[in-house]
């Protein structure tokens, strides 16, 4: 600092008597202070309960009227008003704009004493198109965007008031409102504006106050106008009626909003309603494509994009090939690109469940009434902006008479004047003085003070007769003018016209078609909604595991190719079974000891073919059991048909099965000395015959009608009669037309062969059964037997865990008492664990959430 400042600096500290000697150094040590020392006369005791609950009681009020919540008059929280009116006194009706700062330098200076950076976020979303619905102010510059970017600092942007903003502000100068002083007294400021448009329904506001909360959604303008006039020709309308005329909410962003909640909303003033994005679909040579072109109202658009790219990346959404966002301006579109052909709507109901494509709004309509914070219903909300305009327009009339009453009164008065003008000048001239001459006219005339002073005023240009003319054309409009003020303010109904009349044109300045559309439900989005309905493998180990695969993993191969490997499998742990399904069939998975249990398919884990999959044990409540089969079910209809190691065979109804519960239910009585095993379930038709295969080789074939309906709590009948060391290893249900259907047998060495089923005679249950297969040392002890054509493709998996797919017509059809041909070939030590068909089947349509 240049020596002359610092010497006119001291110079002020001492005219201040603020000069360094005042300062001792005594005084600026701390010292300690005893209260005991103190004055008692100047301490006043308090519980201090007491002092805490005044307090934050003068706290919360401050927040909640002079912050957080909006006037139910006008929709304006303070800042905001503020914002307006020194707007408005800057003279930002119309014409150019000016700088933010400037603006947030006005309000603040003059009207808000906070923070700038508040003042101009207030500011700026009142210019923002996607948080408003109807934007109270015109920006010039980047005011933010859907991506959540921030708008440029205040000394480059600019703004004005909105056209849609001055009907607010219409007719403050009239007296229509009451005026408080400003913070420092210095001005005065409305403490709600005049509010012709009902700006808190067609805008909506939220804030977080102490003890409360609000959010008001915005609505569409032609339908609030609309729901108004017909209130005020129907005073006791009902909700019905009134959404016959407001469907719902009108977001900025557009968007769908489900129905649902929507009366509660508008009978108690506080409800909850789903909203989501719109979707269309496209589609390129290449690919298909999904494309959001509207979001719900306050979701951030690049965040939205970020959670479909990650869970895009993740598997979550794996249809998804690529995600482009080519929004331009006041559009969205983000385009999700997906395999061609595949069914889109499982994409789509993902992008609900998952993302913020899909949420809730939370609405409460709460705002402050005559200064007191209120939940309102609509129809509350509606009466309150009526009440208010009543009020208003009742204000602006006095003003408007008042003022026509005054110039009708100096009118006459010049009227009179200029009727006796020769007289007037010659009364003048003789006067002395200005009040003089005033006085003079008022006793010559009758005319009062006003009346003499305006006609001193008179300049010799109105002293013509065309002015005087005009004169008597004023005065005649002004005594219309009072007649028709005073016929309104003695009418409540034309007030009320009033009111419509200022909503139609309003309406008919600012009106726009809907933006959201209101939907009037939607189903709930469950796990299976989600899971595209495809063909799936499902692989069940020895050791427990199980996991789904697509069917594609699997190459066809002839007759006797070694396989690829199908399973990534611990030592010692094999490939027990392999079931053909969909991704929405129920699985049914029995145990050993005759218990079911429930999964859905997607609900299995998907890995590719070298994945161990997932312990069984994790996805179901087993306790000493393991799963000892696995079927497929797509209703629960029809019948199941069991059968045990001990040979004994039973019939029951699926729908026994058809209620699902995670600790399991009994499915079959087995004998508690653990002697005999639950080996395969499978579904059966009425008529449809049975085969039993054995372990040594032997087959027994019978029609299942023979087997009455029994429930789960029996143990069943006699299906074989097995010799001492022989079991039970597969149960085969034939076609009914059966004419053309082999007998495919396949042993633990890799040989099988094919027999025609007429090989096999039908008899009675309970018989002992004929050779199926010659079972030597090089053929090894029979795996299954499946029934099979020509065209059938089959899978063969072994111990471990490599897995040929193959055609039955490779296979040679031989007699019953052969061995037949190797059908794989087997690594030292491996064995074959199961043979499965895969069936081709009809995939069903997904349902449109």
């Amino acid at each position: 600092m240049p020596e002359e400042e610092k010497e006119e600096s001291k110079k002020e500290d001492e005219d201040n008597g603020n000069s360094e000697e005042d300062y001792e150094p005594e005084t600026l040590e701390k010292k300690d202070i005893n209260f005991k020392d103190l004055d008692e006369n100047r301490i006043l005791g308090s519980e201090i309960s007491h002092e805490m609950k005044v307090a934050y009681i003068d706290y919360a009020m401050s927040v909640i009227v002079a912050r957080a919540l909006p006037s139910a008059e006008d929709g304006l929280k303070p800042v905001h008003r503020r914002i307006l009116y020194a707007m408005k006194m800057m003279g930002l009706e119309k014409g150019a704009t000016k700088k933010c700062a400037r603006i947030v330098g006005d309000t603040m200076g003059k009207f808000h004493p906070h923070g700038d950076m508040a003042i101009y976020d207030s500011l700026v979303r009142m210019a923002q198109d996607f948080s408003l619905r109807y934007p109270l102010v015109k920006g010039q510059g980047n005011f933010g965007s859907l991506d959540g970017d921030n708008a440029a600092a205040s000394r480059y942007t600019e703004a004005k008031l909105s056209k849609i903003a001055n009907e607010l502000l219409q007719d403050i100068e009239k007296d229509t409102v009451k005026f408080i002083p400003n913070f420092d007294n210095s001005l005065k400021e409305p403490i709600v504006l005049p509010g012709k448009l009902p700006n808190l329904l067609i805008n909506g506001s939220s804030g977080i106050a102490v003890g409360m909360t609000t959010n008001i959604p915005p609505h569409n303008l032609v339908e609030v106008c609309d729901a108004i006039s017909k209130t005020i020709d129907k005073p006791k309308i009902t909700t019905d009626e009134l959404m016959e005329i407001i469907q719902g909410p009108d977001f900025p962003t557009g968007g769908q909003i489900v129905a649902e909640n929507l009366k509660e909303l508008y009978e108690k003033g506080r409800a909850s309603f789903v909203v989501r994005g719109k979707i269309i679909h496209e589609s390129t040579k290449n690919h298909d494509l999904i494309v959001i072109t509207e979001i719900p109202y306050q979701t951030n658009k690049a965040e939205l994009v970020k959670q479909i790219a990650e869970l895009a990346r993740d598997k979550k959404l794996p249809d998804i090939r690529d995600i482009r966002d080519e929004s331009s301006k006041g559009k969205v579109r983000i385009v999700l690109e997906i395999k061609k052909g595949v069914d889109s709507k499982f994409t789509v109901n993902r992008l609900y469940k998952s993302t913020r494509l899909q949420s809730r709004f939370d609405a409460i309509l709460v705002a402050l009434v005559s200064g007191i914070p209120k939940q309102l219903n609509l129809r509350e909300l509606i009466d309150v902006y009526i009440n208010y305009r009543r009020k208003i327009i009742r204000k602006r009339t006095q003003f408007d008479l008042k003022k026509a009453e005054d110039r009708e009164h100096i009118v006459k008065g010049l009227l009179i004047a200029l009727k006796n003008l020769d007289e007037v000048i010659v009364i003048i001239k003789k006067s002395n003085t200005a009040t003089d001459a005033s006085e003079s006219l008022q006793k010559k005339f009758g005319l009062s003070k006003k009346q003499a002073e305006a006609v001193l005023e008179l300049t010799l240009k109105q002293l013509t007769s065309l002015e005087h003319e005009k004169l008597k054309k004023e005065e005649q409009d002004l005594l219309e003018l009072i007649k028709e003020l005073r016929r309104i303010l003695g009418d409540e109904n034309e007030i009320l016209k009033i009111i419509k009349k200022d909503l139609s044109e309003i309406k008919k300045n600012f009106g726009d078609n809907r933006r959201s559309q209101i939907i009037k439900s939607v189903k709930e989005i469950k796990e299976k909604d989600l899971i595209a309905i495809k063909n799936v493998i499902i692989t069940v180990t020895d050791k427990g595991y199980i996991k789904r695969m697509v069917p594609k993993v699997y190459h066809e191969q002839k007759r006797g190719g070694k396989g690829v490997i199908g399973t990534e499998l611990a030592s010692e742990d094999f490939v027990k079974q392999l079931i053909y399904c969909s991704t929405h069939d129920y699985l049914l998975l029995f145990t050993k000891r005759g218990r079911v249990f429930w999964l859905k398919a997607y609900e299995v884990p998907e890995t590719n073919r070298y994945g161990k999959g997932q312990a069984i044990v994790n996805l179901l409540k087993l306790k000493d059991d393991y799963v000892t089969s696995v079927i497929a079910v797509k209703k629960f209809e029809n019948h199941l048909f069991m059968a045990t190691g001990q040979g004994q065979v039973k019939k029951i109804a699926l729908e026994n099965f058809s209620n699902p519960r995670s600790t399991g239910v009994r499915a079959i009585n087995l004998p508690e000395d653990n002697s005999d095993i639950l080996i395969d379930v499978k579904p059966i038709l009425k008529g449809q015959e049975v085969m039993l295969i054995s372990l040594k080789g032997q087959a027994i074939r019978f029609n299942s009608d023979e087997v009455r309906e029994m429930g789960r709590a029996s143990y069943g009948v006699t299906g074989i009669k097995l010799e001492k060391g022989d079991k039970v290893v597969s149960l085969e249900i034939l076609p009914v037309e059966n004419d053309k259907t082999n007998v495919l047998t396949i042993t633990q060495k890799g040989y099988g062969k094919r027999s025609e089923v007429g090989d096999y005679r039908l008899t009675g249950r309970a018989g002992k059964g004929v050779i199926n297969v010659k079972v030597t040392d090089k053929t090894g002890n029979v795996v299954t037997s499946v029934s099979v054509k020509d065209e059938d493709p089959i899978v063969v998996t072994t111990a471990k865990g490599m897995v040929i797919k193959t055609s039955v017509k490779d296979i040679r059809v031989m007699g019953r008492a052969t061995q037949g041909v190797r059908i794989i070939k087997l690594r030292p030590g491996d064995s074959v664990t199961d043979l499965v068909k895969l069936e081709k089947e009809e995939i069903p349509e997904a349902e449109n959430v």
